[in-house]
């Protein structure tokens, strides 16, 4: 019989390369499934809140209605680590909000819309991360403020026109955080525009800086948000609240803010403030001149039992006469909150807030840019359903479930 050589080596080759993975592959298998387990980190976390409100006036009628992340925003997510040496750590962060009540994303358009990102983290030299993420302003100024104290859906200030709460998120940004330092941390963080030949047009920069001495914690931020149009950078920008609906069509906007703490036992005090800017692009905005708010900001916190927990706030916001607004808007804002804590993973909560505004401000009508009535809008929660008065109470009680 006749053997066809090539055949025969092929299919002995092909023996012995099985054969060789077969001895090897346990050994390879075992070391994949044993070292990575000493070096990575994969955590799975999460948060389900939701609460029965009451709101006095959402266009002129009262509403008993279920809501969602009134103390906690929704959320689930993924965060990894793996060691790359002693000092050196490779991380990854996934985390999607999500509609309880429908079961749905939170934003149409997101898997990923809280944050999807990348980095590296080194013990001397800081960490860098790439993707959408949160604002060093958000991280150490808003972290003072007073909407993690009382909840965003009450003690926001109004509109969140200052980005002090969780609504602003950049697409590609790159940030850079620098190591701690006796008390002091800071970063740095660049949104890029993405597109070809124009690296500036649709940028973001922010910067923060913040400092820890005891019971003393303080910190400043800056964000500046540039040709707003055409911000391939910046996926949520808070522009849909009666506050500041007729700047959306501002070319570029600057905020500045700072805010400090004091803890004593079972008290904390603090005070924010800050300067808002939506500047106008001669040719497209709406507007001409420079619309400018101030935000000063008062929150307490007490610990009545370990379980319990107090907290009260109050903000004013004040716009400045612009645009044909000769008696400019204004707004004080009232919060409270109680937090009864079950257990690490379960939670309920209370919490009002009465917002009373006056004078007018810069509004859109039929698309057009007009002066109108200020009105009331509580908090984050209201910025859709504002009140067809200057007056607005809202109450939420839930119950909030953290994995």
């Amino acid at each position: 019989m006749k053997v066809d050589r090539s055949k025969f080596h092929i299919t002995v080759a092909c023996i012995g390369t099985a054969l060789s993975f077969a001895v090897i592959a346990p050994k390879v298998s075992a070391e994949v499934a044993f070292h990575p387990s000493e070096k990575t980190s994969i955590s799975l976390y999460g948060v389900l809140d939701m609460a029965k409100a009451y709101s006095s006036n959402q266009g002129g009628s009262s509403n008993i209605y279920t809501s969602q992340g009134s103390l906690t925003a929704n959320r689930i997510g993924l965060l990894g680590s793996a060691d790359l040496s002693a000092d050196t750590q490779a991380m990854f962060r996934l985390e999607s909000g999500f509609d309880a009540i429908a079961g749905k994303f939170g934003t149409p358009g997101y898997l990923f819309n809280r944050q999807a990102l990348v980095g590296v983290s080194n013990k001397q030299y800081g960490t860098l991360s790439l993707g959408r993420q949160y604002t060093p302003y958000f991280h150490y100024t808003g972290a003072l403020g007073l909407a993690p104290a009382l909840t965003a859906a009450t003690g926001a200030h109004p509109g969140d026109v200052d980005a002090m709460d969780a609504t602003l998120r950049l697409n590609n940004s790159l940030t850079y955080t620098l190591p701690k330092l006796g008390g002091w941390q800071a970063g740095l963080q660049y949104g890029m525009d993405g597109a070809t030949g124009r690296l500036s047009r649709g940028s973001t920069w922010s910067a923060a800086v913040r400092y820890d001495y005891q019971a003393f914690s303080w910190s400043a931020g800056y964000i500046g948000l540039h040709n707003i149009p055409e911000r391939k950078a910046i996926a949520t920008y808070a522009n849909n609240a009666p506050i500041n609906r007729g700047y959306n069509s501002a070319d570029n906007s600057r905020i500045l803010a700072t805010a400090a703490r004091h803890t004593s036992g079972e008290r904390m005090v603090g005070l924010s403030y800050s300067n808002v800017q939506y500047r106008p692009d001669a040719a497209t905005s709406l507007f001409k001149q420079t619309a400018v708010f101030n935000t000063v900001g008062l929150v307490s916190t007490y610990a009545l039992t370990p379980s319990l927990t107090l907290a009260g706030g109050y903000s004013h916001t004040a716009e400045e006469a612009r645009n044909g607004v000769r008696d400019p808007a204004h707004y004080h804002q009232f919060s409270a909150g109680q937090l009864y804590t079950l257990s690490k993973y379960v939670a309920f909560y209370a919490v009002q807030g009465y917002q009373t505004a006056g004078g007018e401000t810069l509004g859109l009508v039929n698309g057009m840019s007009a002066i109108v009535d200020a009105v009331a809008s509580v908090g984050d929660s209201q910025n859709g359903t504002p009140s067809s008065s200057p007056h607005q109470f809202v109450a939420m009680f839930g119950v909030r479930f953290t994995l």
